[in-house]
């Protein structure tokens, strides 16, 4: 049983890669303060550390997702906050030596719009291609699988300063798989205008008001209008009836937190 009262205490992917030789990228966040009005650039490197060439294409997409796990990776220009048409990159298309790396350049055109306010997200996915020669080789009776490679590199502008930043508590469960320990899960969204990192952890008060523990989750990034969920483990704490402060820090002035009932 979860009672909640919501407060707050202060004015509060990349995409999962198979391992082995080929394409791989140097970072995948690009993450930027600007102005309006204001052109940036910048480079990132895409390395071949396979025997053979390989080649790879870079395309945009906007990003989205969801608490319950779910990405959206739409036309470029169609999510709320997409910077994607503010974007130029160059080459589309590359092919990497093996061993080698070679150079993506983006710019940026902030455009002079008194509206931007906070942060503005899209992709730039490079997606190795297939090897052009595999169709002849099974010409030949031979049979070969080849896992593509994506990534996602997220370009993110933020508006100077700008923006409102505000989390909401959307939701919590107590989940206990068997042979594993309880865990209490919180669904997140970020309603303000800014993009914002925090760490979640819980501190659990017995009815005595004594502290029984302090539990920690990992850090997420969550972006305007997208939600995330934290898994808080409860370890090998006992059954019974306790107080839960669960605060979501920043590290900065932003910090929300959140008061339960627990019961198990």
């Amino acid at each position: 049983m979860i009672a909640r009262r919501t407060f707050i205490l202060l004015a509060l992917f990349a995409l999962t890669l198979p391992a082995g030789a080929g394409i791989s990228v140097g970072t995948l966040t690009l993450e930027s303060e600007a102005q309006r009005g204001q052109t940036y650039r910048g480079t990132f490197t895409v390395a071949n550390t396979d025997t053979v060439p390989r080649i790879a294409v870079v395309y945009q997409t906007d990003y989205l997702f969801n608490s319950d796990g779910s990405n959206r990776f739409d036309e470029p220009g169609q999510a709320k906050r997409s910077n994607a048409s503010w974007i130029t990159f160059s080459p589309h298309r590359i092919e990497v030596p093996p061993g080698q790396s070679a150079t993506v350049s983006y710019e940026v055109c902030v455009p002079d719009e008194a509206a931007l306010i906070g942060t503005y997200w899209s992709m730039l996915m490079v997606e190795e291609v297939a090897d052009p020669g595999l169709p002849a080789r099974l010409q030949r009776n031979q049979t070969e699988v080849r896992q593509t490679v994506r990534y996602g590199v997220q370009c993110i502008t933020h508006i100077g300063g700008t923006g409102r930043a505000q989390l909401a508590f959307t939701g919590t469960r107590l989940v206990s798989e068997e042979g594993e320990s309880r865990e209490l899960q919180v669904d997140v969204e970020n309603t303000g205008e800014r993009w914002l990192s925090p760490a979640a952890w819980m501190e659990l008060y017995d009815g005595d008001g004594h502290q029984v523990g302090r539990f920690e989750s990992e850090k997420k990034r969550i972006f305007p209008g997208t939600s995330v969920r934290f898994r808080i483990s409860l370890g090998d704490t006992p059954s019974g009836k306790y107080k839960a402060l669960v605060v979501l820090d920043n590290g900065d002035q932003n910090v929300f937190g959140a008061k339960y009932d627990l019961e198990y």
